[in-house]
This record gives structure tokens, sequence and C-alpha cells, in this order.
């Protein structure tokens, strides 16, 4: 008898491979928030290939020029529209809308993506850090599901939203209680509007993303990675490998698609069944301060 080799979960299918029938998307109308870098990109990418007509809005120009000329190049893109907007703001959120229906029609799908956050010892949290973190998870998340709804509403048509959440809404989040409420938030909203908005046609789902290494994660989410795992991110990991972005986008492009229309309400975890890792034996318990660095508390 030999020992069992353990091969972790198989690697995904090559970049370029579509998960639902080519055209799925033709005609329609996908609206990506932070859809100029990292997953949100990843995500407008595979609706793209689908044949979605795209709008990606980030509060970045620069970064959404790019993304924009980048995702455009897709083959089976449709059109492809960028908006400078910072989701915190109702209005400028409305004038997207508006610009959109303009240039393509109405959004059939909307990915809520953009969000903040930085690790941050509870106690440290100043009142503008939290407001910056939860005003926009949060807040912006629903006031850009507000805008698509009602306009979803007004014309009694169907449509559906993907908000991209966090296992941490469930777990909580150590280092992480700005995002964590925030995210605990947009699940709700999920599971709430599912059953307020299903009687017109509109379909609401959330998305978890796990370990997805890509170019645009920030510093310091980066550094906390390699500082834990230099060398063993995939050991780490019960899949024994961390994700690819094109399977989150392939996640988010079946929730939203005609072959996924009686679900609704529910949080789609992407991650390998990290989250859900636990140990026989619990490993020392090292302080937040401790983790990043930081020195005892002082007022």
């Amino acid at each position: 008898m030999t020992d069992e080799i353990p091969r972790g979960l198989p690697a995904p299918p090559p970049l370029g491979t579509a998960a639902l029938p080519p055209g799925t998307y033709g005609g329609q109308v996908v609206l990506v928030t932070g859809g100029g870098t990292g997953l949100g990109k990843a995500i407008a990418a595979e609706f793209a290939r689908l044949g979605a007509d795209l709008v990606i809005a980030s509060r970045r120009a620069g970064q959404l020029k790019a993304a924009q000329e980048e995702l455009a190049a897709v083959p089976g893109a449709g059109r492809v529209t960028s908006a400078v907007c910072d989701i915190r703001d109702p209005e400028r959120i409305a004038e997207v809308f508006d610009a959109a229906e303009a240039a393509l029609g109405l959004p059939d799908v909307l990915v809520n993506n953009a969000a903040a956050n930085f690790p941050c010892p509870a106690e440290d949290l100043t009142p503008g850090a939290w407001r910056a973190v939860v005003d926009t998870t949060l807040t912006g998340t629903w006031f850009t599901t507000r805008e698509f709804g009602r306009r979803h509403l007004a014309a009694a048509t169907p449509g559906s939203i993907v908000n991209i959440g966090a296992s941490y809404a469930w777990t909580g989040g150590p280092g992480f209680a700005h995002s964590a409420a925030a995210k605990a938030g947009v699940k709700n909203l999920v599971e709430t509007l599912a059953v307020e908005w299903g009687p017109y046609g509109i379909q609401v789902n959330g998305l978890v993303p796990g370990l997805f290494p890509h170019a645009d994660m920030t510093a310091d989410i980066r550094g906390g990675l390699e500082h834990a795992a230099p060398d063993a991110k995939d050991s780490r990991q019960p899949a024994l490998r961390v994700g690819a972005p094109r399977e989150l986008g392939w996640a988010a492009t079946f929730l939203a698609s005609p072959f996924a229309r009686f679900i609704t309400g529910h949080t789609l975890v992407v991650d390998g069944a990290n989250w859900q890792r636990r140990a026989l034996v619990n490993p020392e318990v090292i302080p937040i301060r401790s983790q990043l660095g930081r020195g005892p508390f002082t007022p």
C-alpha cells in the first residue's frame, strides 16, 4: 500500500476559454464598477468574451482608458465604454447610467465590484477610515444597486445584479472590522433585494472570491501574502493552488446568465474551500497588532 499523494484541484481551462455558449451576452449591456483593474477587469473580460457590450466604471481615468482598450480587443467583445465614477456619489452614478443608456442601452447586468479596504486594528480605526471603507463598499454598492433597480422597475424589464462579497461576512475579519461589517451588509442586500425585486424579474446574487493573485493587488495585501507564505501560497489552500482570475469571471457570467434564472438571493464562494478550512489543532493566536507590525496601542 502506497501513501496517497495530494494533487489538489485540477487547473482551470486556459485563458480565452468561454464557460458559456458563444454570444450568450450578445445584445446585452453589462456595467462593472471597479472594472478598470484587477478582478473587476477579469470579470468584465469574460462578459466581453461572450459578446456583451460593456460599461466599466472606476475613479481613475488613466486606468480606465487602458482597460477599455484591452477589453475592446477581447475576441467576441461588443462595444466597450468607460466612465469615471465615485460610487459614493449618487448623482454621478445617475449620470453614468444616463450615459450608458444613451450610448448602449440600459444595463441588463450590474456587477458591484468597486470597494475599499486596508488592514487595520479595530482600535486604530479613525472615523474617517471607517467611513472611507463603509461608504464605498456598502453605501456605494447600495447607491449603484438602487439606481439599477429603479430604472428596471420603471421600465418593467428584467435584470441581474452580482455583488462581489467576502467570506468574512460570515466569519468575521480580524484586522478588517470596517470591511467585514460592510461586506456583511452587502451580503444582506443580496438576500433582502432578491425577495423584494424577484417578483419584478430582477435577480440579485453574491460572488465571493478567494485568493486570486493579480497584477493590481494593493501593496499591503501583496506584502501580507508574501510575509505569511512567500513560497507556500498553494500549500496553504485545500485546492493546493490559488485561483485564476478568469475562474471568478466564469462564475459571474453564469450567475447573471439565462442558465441561472432560478438562482437568486444566493452568495457563491469561489475559493477552493479555503474559507472552510480548519486545523485539528488551532495555530497560535497572534494579535492583529503584532501581525501588522504595530506596537502597543496608545490613545
